[in-house]
């Protein structure tokens, strides 16, 4: 976007638009032409997974604001709700028409290296009996086709499904309607037999429309014809006041009537005929309050996230070996090693393993009594959740703080809890009004007479999967005054009527902005006694209002502020007597940049924290979230040392500024690239 296309009350860029122009730095990747060519497929489904999530939740609650008559406008950033969903969709638009451009250079690109999409306008005689044949065997069982007609009531479609709008011309100038579900349960891409060296992909929507006259063969038809529709519902969850369910239950309910919440984006092929869209759109009540955006012929394309790799590791970025940490062995006794100093896993750079590790051993060691642990998000297939439930077979205590509204999220983890709760382990459904968001564990083992603590605290989710593409920290600590305030924002969970006082750790929802600012306020008045001011940070997103204000109030009293946020922004750094004194960046890359971390100069003597807080109102306000101190020197200068890596990054860094135009940081110095920079870094520690 250029500076003239962005309203804004000149202190802060709206959060939606931020967020769309995060989107473009995914889709920027998805043209990047030194990436690898299925790595480009893969960031389109990004892209476009995102564009999904970002309709569940942000445009769902933007235009639930203009249907209560509110204006919302101090909460968006200086903009009117509804001028605000016009320039929402207006953007989406432009970026997947850029999106659609871009797949068909890709294509184009993939024909070179003899791998061919074809449709069903293409397939010849031998990929005819395959395809005839997959389609009986496996696709067809799975299909749910709706007919349609004036007397029966369309049932509501899906939230991001994808469907077939069928419209048959049947004899007599009458019209028939038809929708075909596309199956999840079947793979969007079917790789078809290898010929003379050349590979081949149809997707199952081609499929389908090859098999056209198999599924409506009851129908005397002249003509056929089908185009993809989609539309996304309203992601926000809906509690009954029924007391006789459980949170549980009614987290469960709330899930499954998710899939019909209000629309409130409807996208279509633009080839569609006009007659076929109206009345679709009168059948399933779209209006104008909707987002209405015309897109090509294959919808859903968050499914090329999963685009086979066909064998071809030359056109896929090469694996990494996970590395181990310096002197902490997975073959000995974790507790050991962590006793004697604390130890700092960075993921995906170094092996997740050192966590599930560290809880496989609780659940087996005599020793160990009790397991506290937080979980918001975990891998399909959990080995910290078989960890826990072994502990807690094995006798010991294990209190699980399970998050059952992490969303999108939701049911995964219902059927966790249920799993642990039928093997003994206590679990504790968050706090009233507050998301359990932290990342922490702590344990209690019986050394001698005594009971010592052991624990670790992370900027990222407790997930086998995630941490192979995120980039986190976890520190592995024995330390008993970070694990004593660990240990309380346990005991808060229980009696959160009271509130706790931590002496090391920041906590949401009660001390963290108070805390920041105080820091804050200590940079500014080094700069006024004549020395040096520093703030670095590092997080997803920054939203909130006051903590931007205290970043430009640092800024205009000549503190120097360096920040890396991968999505949000809603600060604008560099304006003359404002945030001259603030430079932001934003890297993405290979793996997705997760890690919060906050680093205040001090005077030179930094003190430093990992987070698992953004600057969000929600993370400040309404979640708990806990931010832990680095106290070891050794660790302290390899967090500086991998910030001072990202923040050199000239390639894959792009400049955040007012225009929002998301541009390549580029200057004369050696290339950084700072992900494959910092894998070289731990390699040769």
């Amino acid at each position: 976007m250029t500076k003239s296309e962005i309203p804004n009350n000149n202190s802060y860029i709206n959060r939606e638009i931020s967020w769309l122009q995060f989107n473009a730095r995914v889709l920027q990747e998805a043209k990047d032409e030194t990436v690898p060519l299925i790595e480009r497929l893969r960031f389109l489904g990004i892209f476009s997974n995102n564009l999904d999530e970002f309709f569940k939740v942000r445009y769902a609650t933007v235009k639930r604001i203009v249907e209560a008559g509110k204006g919302g406008k101090s909460e968006l950033g200086g903009i009117k709700a509804k001028e605000l969903l016009e320039i929402i969709t207006k953007i989406v638009i432009k970026q997947q028409s850029e999106s659609l451009d871009i797949l068909k250079t890709i294509e184009v690109k993939l024909k070179k290296e003899n791998i061919y999409i074809i449709d069903e306008t293409e397939i010849d005689e031998s990929q005819s009996i395959f395809i005839k044949e997959y389609f009986f065997k496996t696709v067809s069982p799975a299909l749910v086709t709706i007919i349609l007609n004036e007397s029966v009531v369309l049932p509501n479609l899906k939230d991001s499904a994808a469907y077939l709008a069928v419209r048959m011309l049947i004899s007599g100038n009458t019209k028939q309607f038809a929708l075909i579900e596309i199956p999840k349960s079947v793979d969007r891409f079917v790789t078809l037999p290898i010929q003379n060296g050349k590979s081949y992909i149809i997707m199952v929507d081609d499929v389908l429309r090859y098999c056209l006259e198999d599924i409506f063969n009851i129908f005397d038809y002249q003509s056929i014809s089908a185009h993809m529709i989609k539309i996304t519902r309203d992601g926000e969850l809906d509690f009954e006041s029924d007391l006789s369910k459980s949170f549980m239950e009614k987290i469960s309910d709330s899930v499954k009537s998710r899939q019909v919440g209000e629309p409130v984006r409807f996208v279509y092929d633009k080839t569609i005929d006009k007659e076929t869209l109206q009345y679709l759109m009168s059948k399933m009540g779209i209006d104008a309050t909707d987002s209405i955006i015309p897109g090509g012929r294959y919808h859903n394309r968050r499914d090329y996230m999963g685009f086979p790799s066909l064998g071809r590791k030359d056109l896929l970025y090469d694996k990494i070996e996970a590395l181990p940490i310096k002197n902490l062995s997975l073959e000995k006794s974790t507790f050991k090693a962590i006793s004697e100093k604390d130890y700092l896993l960075h993921a995906p750079y170094q092996t997740f393993s050192y966590v599930v590790k560290f809880l496989r051993e609780a659940a087996l060691d005599p020793g160990v009594k009790t397991i506290k642990i937080t979980i918001y998000r975990l891998a399909e297939i959990s080995h910290v959740a078989s960890s826990l439930i072994n502990a807690a077979i094995n006798g010991k205590s294990v209190t699980v703080s399970i998050e059952l509204r992490a969303r999108f999220d939701e049911q995964a983890n219902i059927n966790y809890a249920q799993q642990m709760q039928e093997e003994g382990v206590k679990l504790i459904f968050g706090v009233t009004g507050l998301k359990v968001h932290s990342k922490m564990c702590v344990i209690e083992r019986e050394e001698g007479k005594k009971l010592k603590r052991y624990g670790f605290i992370s900027t990222g989710n407790f997930n086998e999967s995630t941490a192979k593409i995120y980039t986190d920290y976890t520190l592995f600590t024995a330390n008993k005054k970070i694990l004593k305030d660990v240990d309380r924002v346990f005991n808060f969970f229980e009696t959160n009527y009271r509130v706790y006082r931590y002496k090391h750790i920041i906590a949401s929802p009660h001390y963290t902005k108070r805390a920041i600012f105080k820091l804050i306020n200590n940079e500014i008045e080094n700069v006024k006694q004549g020395k040096e001011g520093l703030i670095r940070l590092k997080m997803n997103s920054i939203s909130s209002y006051p903590m931007i204000d205290k970043l430009y109030e640092a800024s205009r009293a000549g503190v120097k502020i360096q920040m890396i946020v991968r999505g949000i922004c809603c600060l604008i750094p560099g304006v003359k007597g404002m945030s001259e004194n603030i430079e932001v960046i934003s890297v993405v890359d290979k793996f997705l940049e997760h890690s919060r971390i906050y680093m205040f100069g001090n005077n030179g003597n930094p003190k430093l924290y990992i987070s698992s807080a953004d600057w969000m109102t929600r993370n400040i306000e309404n979640r708990v979230e806990v931010s832990c101190p680095i106290y070891d020197n050794e660790i302290k200068k390899e967090i500086i040392d991998t910030f001072d890596i990202c923040w050199s990054d000239n390639v894959k860094a792009r400049l955040l500024n007012f225009s929002q135009e998301n541009e390549y940081r580029k200057n004369n110095k050696d290339r950084v690239r700072s992900q494959f920079s910092i894998y070289d870094y731990y390699l040769n520690k």
